[in-house]
């Protein structure tokens, strides 16, 4: 079969291709690289450069595609408070012309990349599928809007699709110089230099931590099997649930680290508990975490530490500055 990845050279995109190509598939790649490293992409690739937005490049990649995996957007939950402009473009919009190019070259089935942020802040958790999603800063609502406009335009013209709903994914390969995201990979990157965590608030923010492999596995799946067309996914764990606190106490073991963390005041708009339900993938997907949250933690360790320690790149504008966007990139603090 021939698949389309949109974000190839990310973290999540580039474990895909790589994992198709093991199976024997073509891969068609395409990245702007704002998100992702350019030796993230897999030999055997047929890597484009270029933007999702660019419905013409998206027509042109699409010839003879069977499945399109759209994991490209800016995902800056927290930035797109102050970047709402950047962030939804390549989001929402991008979302559009990946879709619309798909629909019209006959593709059979589009998967689309959601995020945990659909949910917003809901009365209980874990999160469940058929929970009413509550977005509550423009990345997420960037993020529903899309999923709805996939699955009205998918009905309208008889395109199969699903909606992943992937949750907190970390590994080897997640950018980790980057100041307004990944925060495992922040604590890494800033303890191998020898800097404390920076955390938000009191650090009482609950999570749940996806390993790498365990979140393409039922995305691969998802390509072929029958019946699954128009279902949301939850992937994640939904168990081994941990604070932000306690993500920082276990990767400063690991490091064998002993400086406090710094305290900053809370980003706003951010969800306090957010940990998904995994029974729906568990049904559908045979989904099954396989690697605990210490063992990934350590395996990201170790590729940050061959690659090397690496200054943070502020590479995204801040559009809008005011009392609570937060020092750290306000002041470039990190």
């Amino acid at each position: 079969m021939k698949y389309l990845i949109t974000g190839v050279a990310g973290f999540l995109g580039s474990h895909l291709a790589e994992r198709l190509l093991a199976d024997g598939h073509q891969v068609v790649g395409v990245d702007n690289l704002i998100g992702g490293y350019i030796d993230n992409i897999p030999t055997g690739v047929d890597f484009r450069f270029g933007d999702c937005a660019d419905r013409a490049l998206m027509l042109v990649l699409m010839k003879d595609v069977d499945v399109v995996y759209h994991t490209a957007c800016t995902a800056y939950e927290g930035l797109s408070v102050f970047s709402p402009d950047l962030v939804t473009k390549n989001t929402f919009g991008n979302t559009m012309s990946v879709l619309s190019a798909a629909i019209s070259s006959g593709v059979k089935r589009f998967i689309f990349c959601s995020s945990m942020a659909r949910y917003g802040t809901q009365d209980k958790v874990p999160f469940t599928e058929e929970m009413s999603p509550k977005p509550q800063d423009p990345y997420g609502i960037a993020k529903y809007a899309a999923e709805l406009v996939v699955k009205e335009l998918c009905d309208t013209h008889g395109m199969e699709y699903v909606i992943a709903v992937p949750h907190n994914i970390i590994g080897p390969r997640q950018k980790y110089d980057d100041p307004y995201r990944n925060v495992a990979s922040i604590f890494i990157n800033r303890m191998l230099q020898g800097k404390p965590a920076v955390i938000y608030g009191d650090g009482l923010q609950e999570r749940c931590f996806s390993f790498i492999d365990d979140v393409v596995t039922p995305l691969v799946r998802m390509a072929n099997l029958p019946d699954l067309s128009g279902q949301t996914v939850n992937i994640g764990p939904d168990k081994g649930s941990v604070t932000i606190n306690e993500l920082a106490q276990v990767i400063a073991d690991l490091l064998d680290f002993k400086q406090a963390p710094i305290y900053l005041p809370d980003r706003p708009r951010e969800v306090k508990f957010a940990t998904c339900s995994a029974d729906k993938a568990r049904h559908l997907l045979g989904y099954e975490p396989r690697t605990e949250l210490k063992e990934g933690l350590q395996k990201m360790i170790d590729y940050i530490r061959e690659r090397g320690v690496k200054p943070f790149i502020y590479h995204l504008e801040l559009e809008i500055i005011s009392r609570d966007t937060p020092r750290t990139w306000s002041e470039r603090i990190f």
